[in-house]
């Protein structure tokens, strides 16, 4: 069964409600057996043009599914990708309330933040060093409006699913301390999470495709069939380098970067 425009118009106002409702959706793909990553972008896309419309604005993108271990559950061999819009941005140290989320959860990255455009094709690891301004500690905000595990035949959301969710984005939160690209090896970026003083995860930043910057060359050649480029001043989320953590109303989160420094929040 293929998608039709109908039914990406349809599935884009559920996502919608879901967030709104916090109710999430069941899985997508399964119900469209045709279905292609092409469809769930566009899913994306409809989606993202109803928050347009309701004043919302894009601040970057997220790249999500970095991890040979995450593409080979999701039946895919490249990452994805969704948009950071600015009602996800939260200030470091803030109170984040929990109730603005379905099933929050956290995990750690590196942003990359641009002084000057990046468009594909051809943009190389080295092109996105030369067009970095600086490199900051993240912490993302993961939040699912489709149903992870099908309650019928207890099979796990695929990467279709994932993308039609905006890559399952909530929400960003930046701290520690900026660095140049070329300050640090980037790759051995390192960092513990802890959550109510207790380490939950720890993880190297060449977990994302042996280098943060490979995702973000990896997005810039992605939207070039678009004619959509990376522009100054983007937030652009490499991946996670840690697995994604639960977070529950009370929960405090410390991530030290060490050199980097720290970044945290509190879920009220």
């Amino acid at each position: 069964m293929t998608i039709s425009p109908q039914d990406i118009a349809t599935l884009a106002r559920d996502l919608h409600e879901a967030e709104r409702s916090k109710v999430r959706i069941p899985q997508i793909a399964p119900r469209f057996p045709g279905m292609t990553m092409a469809n769930g972008y566009a899913i994306q896309t409809a989606w993202l043009d109803i928050k347009r419309g309701e004043g919302r604005r894009t601040i970057g993108y997220k790249i999500g599914l970095t991890s040979r271990a995450m593409q080979a559950n999701s039946s895919i061999d490249e990452p994805d990708y969704g948009s950071l819009l600015d009602d996800m941005l939260f200030a470091e140290s803030s109170d984040v309330p929990v109730a603005r989320f379905i099933k929050p959860l956290i995990e750690v990255e590196l942003a990359f933040m641009l002084a000057r455009p990046l468009k594909g094709p051809g943009v190389t690891l080295f092109d996105v060093l030369a067009a970095t301004d600086y490199v900051t500690p993240a912490l993302e905000i993961i939040d699912l409006r489709v149903d992870p595990v099908d309650p019928k035949t207890g099979k796990p959301m695929k990467a279709l699913d994932t993308i039609s969710d905006n890559a399952a984005c909530g929400g960003v939160v930046l701290g520690g301390r900026p660095v140049k690209p070329d300050a640090v090896d980037l790759r051995w970026v390192g960092a513990m999470l802890y959550r109510n003083g207790v380490i939950e995860e720890t993880g190297l930043a060449a977990g994302v495709l042996n280098h943060p910057a490979t995702g973000i060359a990896w997005l810039a050649n992605k939207l070039a069939p678009f004619d959509i480029s990376l522009n100054s001043g983007d937030i652009l989320l490499c991946g996670s380098f840690t697995r994604p953590v639960f977070a529950n109303a009370g929960d405090v989160f410390h991530a030290d970067y060490g050199a980097l420094g720290g970044i945290g929040l509190r879920f009220v």
